[in-house]
């Protein structure tokens, strides 16, 4: 009984180890598998993450693209709005000919306003101590020209046909260096260029204005501008120096948000 039983066994142990040879393989194989689908999965998820980088730098490519256009529109808008406010005061305050002296000078206008005697006095001191030539005296004469004269290039940059509006500006500036409205015209002179991306000479024009007439109601929009353009320039150094000169001279205004945001913009851009 016990010879049959061992003899039995002798018989069943091969196929016991070739169960359990199979049966090792097939793990091993699995493993492999598993092993090989794993290095897959993580290929894979490495190819994802790089298409997603990819993405993530076409959309901020697309952001920064989207934010210059809408800078520039938000620049042509300024050039076509900025002064309605005080055009329309101008208007309001009655008189062709005291409209056209003042010019939206605060200080001219304050000529009426006994208190603001002296500062109207030392305005009219300092643009008589200016070069006059003899053509523009003879036409400062005529409030009612030059009045005339500086609507027709105001009209023309409104419309948007700033070839014509900088050809316009000029003359008037040439005829009436020392009117009221010089500061101003000097100013949409400028922006006449900066909106056909002539920089350099826009920035001349702006740089004109604040040497002629530092105390303009434009000259805070002309500093800004002339950081601008600078920067359309590629004068990175002296954008940011110009810029930043903005917000401290000018806290709490527009031109300093404007001008700080675009300093946040420049430091992000170069990720300092």
């Amino acid at each position: 009984m016990a010879g049959a039983i061992a003899s039995a066994m002798l018989f069943a142990f091969p196929a016991f180890a070739q169960d359990s040879r199979l049966s090792l393989a097939d793990r091993v194989t699995r493993l492999e598998q598993q092993a090989q689908n794993k290095d897959q999965s993580g290929t894979g998820m490495v190819n994802q993450m790089q298409q997603l980088q990819s993405q993530v730098q076409q959309l901020q490519g697309q952001i920064e693209e989207l934010q210059h256009q809408l800078q520039t529109l938000e620049d042509k808008n300024k050039a076509q709005y900025t002064d309605l406010d005080a055009r329309m005061g101008r208007l309001e305050g009655g008189g062709t000919g005291a409209a056209a002296a003042t010019g939206g000078n605060p200080q001219a206008q304050a000529a009426g306003n006994p208190a603001a005697a002296g500062s109207a006095a030392a305005a009219a001191s300092n643009t008589a101590s200016q070069p006059v030539t003899a053509g523009s005296s003879a036409a400062a004469g005529d409030p009612a020209a030059a009045q005339a004269a500086y609507d027709v290039a105001f009209k023309a940059i409104r419309a948007g046909n700033y070839v014509e509006a900088s050809r316009e500006f000029r003359s008037f500036i040439q005829q009436y260096p020392n009117h009221a409205l010089a500061p101003n015209a000097w100013y949409w002179l400028g922006e006449s260029y900066y909106a056909t991306t002539n920089y350099p000479v826009a920035l001349e024009s702006f740089q004109q204005l604040l040497s002629q007439f530092p105390q303009s109601d434009k000259a805070p929009d002309a500093l800004l501008k002339v950081g601008y353009s600078q920067l359309e320039l590629k004068q990175t150094a002296a954008a940011k120096a110009t810029l930043t000169k903005v917000t401290t001279k000018y806290p709490g205004s527009k031109v300093a948000s404007l001008a700080q945001e675009r300093l946040q913009r420049l430091q992000l851009q170069s990720g300092n």
